[in-house]
């Protein structure tokens, strides 16, 4: 009877593993967070819509470019906080892989805590720059797209 509860325990472990190391389930993990906050900032994302359609009347297209610019900078933030969302487990493991690798050979402790602190300020320096390299990419695409879906909405209603 143990034995039987024991293997359906693996067979699930193993089938949570096999689930969990494919791409498709961290795209999916990605968009499943990306959707959550999308949806827990939609009254900023409508209050900029609402704006720009108020302010469209101006014979310039400075009022798309605000709004396109806002949207971006957005959508370019959600990404970056949806990355760091789905990235975190990652991290930790490769920062207590590190920690461990570096206290295996018989060291001290005042040497594993400092060097420790380097590998820590590394990966979070190397994860904060990429993060900023996605979100800026994120954020360009978003703007340029909002840009010209707002000019040239607005523009043949006129």
């Amino acid at each position: 009877m143990a034995d039987k509860e024991e293997q359906e325990t693996m067979t699930s472990y193993k089938l949570f593993l096999r689930v969990i190391s494919k791409r498709r389930t961290w795209v999916c993990l990605f968009l499943v967070v990306y959707a959550v906050l999308l949806s827990s900032s939609r009254n900023s994302l409508n209050s900029i819509v609402n704006w720009y359609g108020e302010n469209h009347q101006t014979s310039s297209g400075l009022p798309a470019i605000y709004a396109s610019v806002l949207l971006g900078a957005v959508f370019g933030v959600l990404s970056m906080a949806a990355a760091l969302f789905i990235a975190v487990p990652a991290i930790v493991v490769i920062w207590i892989s590190v920690v461990v690798t570096i206290a295996f050979p018989v060291k001290s402790r005042k040497k594993v805590v400092i060097e420790g602190r380097k590998v820590t300020k590394e990966i979070a320096g190397y994860v904060f720059k990429v993060l900023l390299k996605e979100g800026n990419f994120v954020a360009l695409l978003c703007a340029v797209i909002a840009y010209f879906v707002f000019f040239n909405s607005y523009s043949s209603s006129s």
